[in-house]
């Protein structure tokens, strides 16, 4: 069991936290053959994914390539990656020529997509998420795709159900979470067509000191602002959990297709969160919004039951998120905008 910092002081910390493997992660990476590819690898899970990998791969004691493939518009993170050991390419997805020039590797985690900014960049949206995987798919024929989705395919759920289960058939809302399940459809169709081994990565929602929803329910505590209470209960996981899931997911690909709901097991209240929050800045939080009779709730039981418990708890990331945010530590100034059952992102 990793052994965690009482609070995490800066990004280094923060960095290494979350590409530390777990003993598990360790003993899948000795068995798992193959070089590892992370496509899309510099959005704001992939960066902490590759180095993860890679810390696996050196605990483990073998040789193995994980490859980072991205366009990168931020030449910082790529300098993050090729530090931890990243090998990294240059690409853009949605070009077929160019896909067609990365190295065949056994072992591909797809990350690239499109959510926010969905509203007016609905064309691009569908290209990116429809388009891209069929690049993807065709080039990297027979490899394990292990391929990020997200949960808002589900239909949403009322907090008595425990959550959508992988079982739930997708009715998604809106253009981001259709064309989501999109991507899921066109990998699928390769899946069964060219008997490539998949798995879809069903995810809501990581959490990072930097973004994710506990920050944004954190940041309007701190600073004095109503707790949007919509949506009353989420389900998170922390980062560096997903992260270490997504890889250990890689050994549950499977011809045809298999799905993963990836989060925390609990539900937690919005208002429960709030008020964790209020405690460490002694504030008294305020609500908004009516709560809705159905919001997005998964439920991940299986991945509990395949990976264990996750890591990093509730509590422990509510304590790391209060402490970095009165440090004025680092954010990404990206909302996850948990409240909206809209769809319009």
């Amino acid at each position: 069991m990793n052994e965690f910092p009482e609070l995490i002081k800066d990004e280094k910390e923060l960095d290494e936290v979350m590409t530390k493997p777990t003993p598990q992660l360790v003993d899948f990476m000795k068995k798992l053959k193959g070089d590892i590819i992370v496509l899309g690898i510099g959005g704001k899970m992939g960066i902490t994914l590759g180095g993860l990998a890679v810390n696996a791969i050196k605990e483990a004691k073998i040789s193995k390539t994980v490859y980072g493939v991205s366009r990168f518009s931020n030449p910082e993170g790529r300098k993050v990656l090729e530090d931890f050991g990243v090998k990294t390419i240059a690409c853009d997805l949605l070009d077929p020529d160019s896909v067609n020039k990365l190295p065949k590797v056994e072992n591909v985690i797809f990350m690239a997509g499109k959510k926010f900014g969905t509203q007016g960049e609905e064309a691009m949206t569908w290209a990116m998420n429809t388009v891209v995987p069929t690049n993807v798919a065709r080039h990297f024929k027979g490899s394990n795709i292990l391929a990020f989705s997200t949960g808002c395919v589900y239909p949403l759920e009322e907090i008595t159900s425990g959550g959508s289960t992988e079982e739930r058939v997708p009715a998604p809302i809106g253009d981001y979470a259709q064309s989501t399940l999109g991507r899921e459809r066109v990998f699928e169709y390769y899946s069964i067509t060219d008997k490539t081994p998949l798995c879809l990565y069903r995810l809501n929602y990581a959490i990072d000191l930097r973004y994710g929803v506990m920050r944004d329910i954190g940041e309007n505590i701190l600073n004095d602002e109503p707790v949007d209470i919509t949506s009353s209960h989420v389900n998170v996981i922390w980062q560096g959990d997903a992260n270490s899931q997504a890889l250990l997911c890689l050994g549950q690909c499977k011809v045809n297709g298999n799905v993963m709901n990836i989060t925390g097991p609990e539900t937690l209240s919005v208002k429960w969160i709030a008020n964790e929050f209020a405690k460490y800045f002694d504030k008294t939080p305020t609500f908004s919004g009516e709560p809705s009779e159905r919001m997005y709730l998964n439920n991940s039981s299986y991945a509990t039951e395949l990976f264990g418990y996750p890591s990093v708890g509730p509590k422990l990331m509510i304590k790391w998120i209060a402490a970095w945010l009165k440090s004025g530590g680092k954010s990404l100034n990206k909302r996850t905008h948990f409240e909206v059952t809209s769809g319009k992102y």
